[in-house]
């Protein structure tokens, strides 16, 4: 069978010993070919999990399809008059949930972008939602930088989004097989990608951690959720990924608890502790709008003990 020129520009760059090196791309087509055995004039749909296997790892994942399908469904209705399919996977690629217009469907059922359907690099090669798994990384996949020549027609945007272990949990998917798609547009949507990927991190670990504090921390990439949690005591239990590479604590799992004025670099000690102390009497006071004893009974400490509390701290007891 006479290959296509599409097959012949990807065999040819996997048989180079630096296209690899010079381009994402190319590293990602030389693991197709090369790791996985793929052959990209191989006309090979997606293969499906059975409905017994989706329904399993839908339950794994549902208190974050739960955080997620608000946020799918926003996403959408940006993307989706545009001819564009919003897709959500678990972390091997399996489609978990989608967003297609009626119209569009039959297009996207074609692709074999639909419920699950396995879109790892293993088994379809390079591909928004194969590669970003793979790499850990937003990408964008257009056209013929896919790995197969059946995939050439659609364009995938994609985004990791990390789980409150730090680990992956899914990639979040918009794919066009429009052919007057731009190449600004489809920095427009990345862009849009990352922020919803975001944000059903950050809500995802907020869920995560219901009975602790969530402390916003700054952090240099505007496409990271940067959260801390801290516990009653002022340890911090979880991290998200981004906070784990700024602060330097474990990559992926369970964190050991630490003081998060370590970790913020805040005052601790005894003018932290003293600190905390004053704070907690004024806020006393406050509620019982200056009525000493009736801080006191909230505290519950005598209102001797509350005042020589107050000298202590400088607090002026009138």
């Amino acid at each position: 069978m006479r290959r296509t020129r599409h097959a012949d520009k990807i065999i040819e760059a996997t048989q180079s010993s630096s296209a690899a090196a010079r381009s994402q791309v190319a590293a990602s087509w030389h693991r197709s070919a090369n790791k996985h055995g793929l052959d990209p004039d191989e006309a090979r749909a997606p293969e499906r999990v059975d409905q017994a296997d989706l329904d399993h790892r839908r339950a794994a994942l549902d208190r974050f399809m739960i955080v997620a399908s608000p946020r799918l469904d926003t996403l959408f209705s940006l993307v989706g008059q545009s001819g564009c399919a919003v897709l959500l996977t678990d972390a091997e690629g399996i489609v978990l949930d989608q967003r297609i217009s009626d119209g569009d469907a039959s297009v996207f059922e074609s692709w074999g972008l639909t419920a699950g359907a396995d879109w790892s690099e293993a088994h379809q090669g390079t591909n928004g939602i194969g590669t970003c798994l793979t790499e850990n990384r937003r990408v964008i996949i257009d056209r013929d930088e896919h790995f197969f020549s059946r995939n050439t027609g659609m364009s995938c945007i994609d985004a990791p989004i990390y789980g409150a272990d730090g680990s992956v949990v899914a990639a979040l998917d918009v794919s066009s097989a429009r052919a007057d798609q731009t190449e600004a547009f489809n920095r427009l949507i990345s862009a849009q990608v990352g922020q919803t990927a975001r944000a059903i991190e950050e809500a995802y670990f907020r869920a995560a951690y219901t009975s602790g504090r969530i402390i916003v921390a700054e952090g240099g990439d505007s496409d990271a959720a940067v959260l801390l949690a801290v516990d009653q005591d002022d340890l911090v239990i979880g991290a998200t990924r981004a906070a784990r590479n700024i602060f330097g604590l474990q990559k992926t799992g369970a964190i050991s608890a630490r003081p998060a004025a370590d970790i913020l670099g805040r005052e601790e000690g005894p003018t932290g502790f003293e600190k905390a102390e004053r704070a907690a009497v004024v806020r006393a006071i406050a509620r019982a709008d200056g009525n000493v004893s009736q801080a006191a009974r909230q505290l519950g400490v005598g209102r001797a003990t509350l005042y020589r509390r107050m000298k202590r701290l400088g607090l002026d007891a009138s």
